[in-house]
């Protein structure tokens, strides 16, 4: 996998088509990978599948193993015999289908699922036990939820003195049991309805490509119980140093992510458990594995934790090799990608070359007509991920509206269109094609593109703008427009540039 010539698609659980606020794990999920399939495409990009945090990103998450029981199916649940009809129609959206809607989506859901729960039965609860054995994350995440709920869903740190401190907590693990079920019963059926899907896509030959965050929220799971793990004082449970990156493409005053930062000598001396656990879950959900902001293993921007930017901070080694020694010990050969975008130095380089891992390159950072930048296609090499954009970028369409009259020209130059009409086309924009094809032509053995750039839509479908807190991770769209795609364009792109072939062995 990721060694061969493919091509695959940008498209979040939440963007997809429902009737229910967000996308689920449902029936139109799998018509849209028919429909890739169908094109040639043997890649699907999801972003994390974590539960959100307050502004609704995947990226500070409060567990890094749990998932989002928003993209549950209700149809599934009643499939199952734990809810009726009517049930499943109270989480049925009535306004836009063109916007994620998670405030209605999470108070529907989770009604639902407590009516599902009241319904199991003895199969099923042996079911759910046999998942938590299985799985050694979902004792102590059940535990965090059914205490945060008893909290009144405040932050750990801000809980009475016998829950804040973890092994305090757990000496009464039993007072919780019957909260912390219900928890245990979300995360059964997560896992289970995603994993019949993924079993779909792979039966269709399309490899799901999961994302990682590096970081994990303060209020989270992660950090409550793994608290030595974490530069944090055990006995104030305060944090001096945060984690951020320095200003960039995106933001004059850096971006100030507030996450705490990971004790990496009290990892190394653990073997690096918790890291070999978490990618051991990863590598289970998805067939490829995305690590967000990958330089931060070569060294990290920490940020003091009163200041208001990113500005100030201080580059620290990370871990380096001593991590990703014990990574192949575990995982020989596992499928990563590196999200090595952004500033960086020798020392990702260094490292990316150590892990062998692919880098990712991403076409609108290479239009800069006054350099020769490793982003530009003809830079390319096979060991690579090629994007036309990401979650983070403009749309293709929006990013040429917006550059400056030179890096457009350029763009288009470099591409090889012709004209002065670059605007037009929606669906069918000349523009942007070129530029997609010439991103298709590259050497790198894997090209993605998000599903709004397939369409040819503007930046209002823009997913995410980092560093600005608010309306991002909203963009949704319909069957019709999946249905819609110049299908016959994109397999022949697929075939013309050679990127069918298969990621699975036969």
């Amino acid at each position: 996998m990721l060694d061969k010539r493919g091509a695959g698609v940008l498209l979040h659980i939440s963007s997809m088509p429902s009737p229910y606020g967000v996308g689920v794990f449902d029936k139109n999920v799998r018509e849209f990978i028919d429909t890739i399939a169908d094109m040639g495409f043997t890649y699907w990009q999801v972003l994390p599948f974590n539960p959100l945090d307050g502004a609704n990103s995947p990226y500070c998450s409060p567990s890094a193993f749990a998932g989002n029981y928003l993209f549950i199916d209700p149809e599934g649940l009643k499939d199952m015999g734990l809810i009726s009809d009517d049930d499943v129609n109270q989480n049925i959206f009535t306004g836009s289908p063109y916007t994620a809607e998670y405030e209605f989506a999470a108070e529907k859901r989770l009604e639902t699922l407590k009516k599902a729960f009241l319904n199991i039965d003895d199969e099923l609860a042996k079911s759910i036990k046999k998942f938590e054995l299985e799985n050694a994350w979902l004792t102590d995440y059940s535990i965090f939820m059914a205490v945060k709920e008893a909290e009144g869903m405040k932050a750990w740190w801000e809980w009475s003195s016998e829950h804040a401190h973890y092994f305090e907590c757990i000496k009464n693990v039993y007072s919780y049991e019957a909260s912390a079920a219900f928890w245990k019963f979300v995360q059964y059926i997560f896992y289970k309805q995603w994993f019949e899907l993924k079993e779909y896509a792979n039966k269709k030959g399309v490899a799901v490509i999961g994302d990682m965050p590096i970081y994990v929220a303060m209020d989270s799971v992660d950090v409550w119980s793994n608290l030595p793990m974490f530069l944090i004082d055990e006995k104030t449970l305060k944090v001096e140093k945060v984690a951020g990156v320095p200003p960039d493409y995106f933001s004059e005053d850096g971006q100030l992510w507030g996450n705490p930062i990971y004790d990496w000598e009290a990892m190394e001396k653990d073997h690096f458990s918790w890291w070999i656990s978490r990618l051991e879950n990863a590598l289970k959900i998805y067939d490829t594995v995305r690590i967000d902001h990958f330089r931060a293993f070569a060294s990290y921007w920490a940020v003091p934790a009163d200041s208001p930017t990113a500005k100030v901070g201080e580059w620290i080694d990370g871990p380096k090799m001593k991590l990703f020694d014990k990574v192949f010990e575990a995982f020989p050969n596992a499928p990563i990608i590196a999200e090595d975008l952004g500033v960086f130095g020798e020392d990702v380089v260094r490292l990316l070359e150590d892990t062998g891992f692919p880098g990712m390159k991403v076409v609108q950072f290479g239009f800069d007509p006054n350099s020769d930048s490793s982003h530009m296609p003809h830079n390319a090499v096979p060991n690579s991920i090629n994007y036309v954009g990401t979650h983070d970028n403009n749309t293709l369409l929006g990013w040429l509206w917006e550059a400056s009259e030179e890096e457009r020209r350029f763009a288009l130059d470099y591409s090889g269109f012709v004209g002065d009409n670059w605007g037009e086309g929606g669906y069918y924009s000349p523009s942007c094609r070129k530029i997609i094809e010439t991103v298709w032509k590259s050497a790198s053995n894997v090209a993605i593109i998000a599903l709004q750039d397939m369409c040819g839509f503007g930046s209002d479908a823009r997913m995410n703008i980092p560093g600005v807190p608010e309306k991002n991770w909203r963009f949704r769209t319909t069957m019709d427009t999946i249905r819609n795609m110049d299908k016959d364009y994109f397999k022949k792109i697929n075939s013309l540039y050679r990127r069918m072939y298969p990621v699975f062995d036969k």
